[in-house]
């Protein structure tokens, strides 16, 4: 019997004031309700990356930094990541970015999706990190969320402060289907995979 895909909800942002919380914890929501995959938020306030200074990518040297390292081995577990974020001048944190770079064979042949907030829901932003995923050899998904204008303004603190659930039925479609992408893809790159 095949084991669920697991799947990675990583919380982009390490700002004190971050929004990310909210939108993260509302996709888990979302992908713990389903039966065909399992899912866990990765804060990358836990990791405490340092700025990355190894002299190559692991993809051709082993790392020697031990915050890297146990980054690293967090990542290889998952089977597939979604990625919150916001958009800082039009593309993704420098946070989410080292974190990024800290790693090159976990994130090898495995879909990325993305859950975008801000005025333009992070549109930039997201198809910025689809490049990034590219390059690391990663399988960019179709499916996306988007939290934008009047909605993000509906549920962030510097607006009405509301619950996502105030605009749910705004974001389910966009939901599903990235959580449909994030299942078919990972299990057809963990089948071939052996």
């Amino acid at each position: 019997m095949a084991t669920l895909p697991k799947i990675a909800i990583v919380i982009g942002s390490t700002r004190a004031t971050r929004f990310a919380d909210k939108p993260a914890q509302w996709m888990l929501k979302q992908a713990q309700a389903r039966e065909d995959m399992t899912a866990e938020l990765v804060d990358l306030r836990d990791f405490d990356l340092p700025l990355f200074d190894e002299p190559a990518s692991n993809k051709w040297m082993p790392s020697s930094d031990p915050k890297a390292l146990a980054w690293q081995a967090k990542i290889a577990e998952f089977d597939g990541y979604i990625f919150v974020t916001a958009e800082y001048n039009h593309s993704i944190t420098g946070a989410l970015k080292n974190a990024l770079d800290q790693a090159y064979n976990e994130w090898n042949r495995k879909p990325m999706g993305y859950i975008g907030y801000g005025g333009l829901g992070a549109a930039r932003a997201v198809e910025h990190l689809r490049n990034i995923g590219v390059e690391l050899c990663m399988v960019p998904v179709h499916g996306a969320v988007h939290i934008a204008g009047g909605d993000f303004m509906a549920v962030h603190p510097l607006g009405a402060n509301g619950p996502i659930e105030d605009i749910e039925d705004h974001l389910m479609a966009g939901a599903t289907d990235l959580l449909d992408d994030m299942v078919w893809w990972a299990n057809a790159t963990k089948s071939a995979k052996g």
